[in-house]
């Protein structure tokens, strides 16, 4: 236990040193994380049933020849493309604000060490030091997490494309 309260104590300090900005950062890394975890677990057990219910109707129809057919054809693969991407553009939309977070966390920083010099002057380096540090640790944050985000939407965009492509493939026009 005694591990975990040091943990909590090590992020509440990165957290203090870092400004309010980086608590922001912080939030929408973990909403991206959700958001990107819960996008993986349905891969794995929504999309796969939807994609089996959607190739049954598929293979129920007698004829699928018709322009009719043609048209349920398309309104299966496109209810099976919405389905996959649901959440993905809030996820890209996350990725692309931690970076300005991390900016806006820049901003303030440097707000914070220009305040120091008008108060104290410039040869007050201490002072100065901390408006830096609260400056440098949200735009770390907010690029990590955007790299993190990056690296994963990435991923998930190119699944959605197989999954779809395979589902286009099984959906045949024979028969």
């Amino acid at each position: 236990m005694q591990w975990f309260m040091d943990a909590f104590e090590a992020v509440r300090d990165f957290l203090e040193l870092g400004g309010p900005v980086l608590t922001l950062i912080g939030w929408t890394i973990f909403l991206m994380w959700v958001l990107i975890v819960e996008r993986l677990i349905y891969f794995q057990t929504g999309l796969k049933k939807l994609g089996q219910d959607l190739r049954e109707q598929w293979e129920a129809r007698p004829e699928r020849r018709s322009w009719y057919a043609h048209a349920i054809r398309d309104k299966l693969i496109s209810q099976f493309e919405m389905a996959a991407n649901y959440g993905i553009p809030v996820i890209q939309t996350l990725v692309a604000l931690c970076p300005l977070l991390g900016l806006m966390g820049t901003v303030t920083g440097m707000i914070e060490v220009f305040d120091v010099m008008a108060l104290s002057g410039s040869g007050n380096a201490r002072s100065m030091a901390s408006g830096v540090s609260r400056a440098t640790i949200p735009t770390m944050a907010g690029m990590v997490g955007a790299l993190s985000g990056v690296f994963l939407v990435t991923l998930l965009t190119r699944r959605v494309e197989r999954e779809v492509e395979n589902l286009q493939d099984d959906l045949t026009m024979d028969h």
